[in-house]
């Protein structure tokens, strides 16, 4: 049974605005914010490796991985384009249909989280601000703190994008991406959604099939 996990939060970045030395005929120019998601996503990913392991020191460190950024990247992306927010996009895709797409011999534990968050565009957005209180949102979520805490997970990807008032952030994680026997060795292999981690490794049996959790928080459109 898929569980979907949305949590309505909207964040409003209000800060004053001096405008000094401008003349009449002066425009002052909007912060940059589409050129700070790198950023943002790279603190994101940071914050999140700091928390995980105060919660569990025993947890295993997670690597940023290539292949689930650029998921995590189009994940956002897409969400961002399309002013929406979920784990399936308006024609059916997932994470774990990309990365079945892009990898087709993998096979492992596969996890997500998202968020969107509102700003100011005269405010634009601040990396530290922004990163801090997506994580904040994350920890008040049983099943996403359980998502980005769970100890097995040794691989990471965070993507980040922007539309005209709404940041949107996907992180990923994932256990070792390393080469798995090929899926046509086990047709039976099947994407499998779990409410937590530790559900999912309980089911699972050798060879076990994509699993893929839910999780999401943020402001839906």
């Amino acid at each position: 049974m898929l569980r979907s996990f949305i949590l309505a939060s909207t964040f409003l970045l209000l800060t004053g605005c001096a405008e000094l030395g401008l003349g009449p005929q002066s425009t002052p120019s909007l912060p940059d914010s589409a050129g700070k998601m790198s950023a943002l996503a790279a603190r994101i990913a940071v914050m999140v490796e700091d928390e995980r392991l105060k919660i569990d020191p025993k947890a295993k460190a997670l690597e940023v991985d290539s292949e689930l950024t650029k998921i995590a990247e189009a994940r956002a992306r897409d969400m961002a384009e399309k002013n929406y927010l979920a784990h399936a996009a308006p024609n059916g895709e997932t994470s774990a249909s990309l990365l079945m797409a892009d990898n087709a011999k993998w096979q492992g534990l596969l996890g997500e989280n998202l968020a969107a968050q509102h700003y100011v565009k005269e405010s634009g957005v601040d990396v530290e601000t922004f990163a801090q209180r997506f994580l904040d949102e994350w920890m008040k979520s049983a099943p996403h703190r359980d998502n980005l805490s769970y100890a097995g997970y040794d691989r990471t990807g965070v993507g980040a994008a922007i539309n005209g008032d709404t940041v949107y952030v996907a992180q990923l994680f994932s256990s070792d991406l390393g080469l798995k026997p090929s899926i046509d060795d086990h047709p039976q292999s099947k994407v499998t959604s779990y409410s937590s981690a530790s559900a999912a490794e309980k089911d699972s049996e050798p060879p076990p099939p994509p699993i893929r959790l839910r999780g999401a928080i943020g402001a839906g459109p």
